[in-house]
C-alpha cells in the first residue's frame, strides 16, 4: 500500500508559526533602534548644516564691510517666539531676493516629535527617541550650542549631536 502525503502535520505548522514569531520579534526589535539612530544622525548633520551656515553668513556679511562682525540677527523669520507643527525653521528671511539673508536654502520643518521646534527667541529643541536637547543661538558670537546639564542622557544626545 503506497502512502501519498497532501498536507502539513499540525506539527509542522505549529512549529513553523513560532520560527517566524521568533524572526519577527527579532527584526522588530533591530528596526526600533535602526529608526532612533537614523533620527540622530539626521539631526547631526542639520547642526553641522545650521553651524556651516552661519558661518557662511558671517563671512559674506565680513567681505560686504560690516562692522559688527556680520552674524545673523537670527536663525528664523518667524514672527512668534515658538513653533507649531510644519513651520519652516533656520530660514532668517525666505521671501528674501538678497541671499545673504538666507541661512539655509531649503529650511527644516518643526515637528514636535524626533525633529527641531523652536521655544523662545533663538531657543530651539531637537527631539530624539523621547529625549530633548535645547539649543541656543547667540548672534554677538554666532555660536549654536547645546546647553544641557551633565550625565544625562539629554547630554549625551548634545554630545552625539555635536561632535
Amino acid at each position: 500500500m503506497s502512502y501519498t502525503r497532501k498536507a502539513f502535520t499540525m506539527i509542522e505548522l505549529v512549529f513553523v508559526i513560532v520560527i517566524l514569531g521568533i524572526l519577527s520579534s527579532i527584526a522588530v526589535s533591530k528596526m526600533s533602534v535602526t529608526r532612533g539612530d537614523a533620527v540622530i544622525v539626521k539631526g547631526k548633520g542639520q547642526v553641522s548644516a545650521i553651524r556651516s551656515a552661519i558661518t557662511l553668513v558671517r563671512s559674506k556679511n565680513m567681505m560686504r564691510g560690516m562692522t559688527n562682525g556680520g552674524n545673523p540677527t537670527h536663525l528664523d523669520a518667524l514672527t512668534s517666539t515658538t513653533s507649531s507643527d510644519g513651520d519652516k525653521l533656520f530660514d532668517y528671511d525666505s521671501n528674501a531676493s538678497d541671499s545673504s539673508k538666507k541661512i539655509l536654502d531649503y529650511p527644516i520643518l518643526s515637528k514636535s516629535k524626533d525633529g527641531w521646534r523652536k521655544v523662545a527667541a533663538d531657543k530651539y529643541i531637537f527631539n530624539a527617541i523621547n529625549t530633548d536637547v535645547n539649543f541656543t543661538y547667540v548672534s554677538t558670537t554666532g555660536s549654536f550650542d547645546c546647553t544641557q546639564g551633565t550625565a544625562t542622557p539629554a547630554q549625551k544626545l548634545c554630545t552625539n549631536l555635536t561632535q
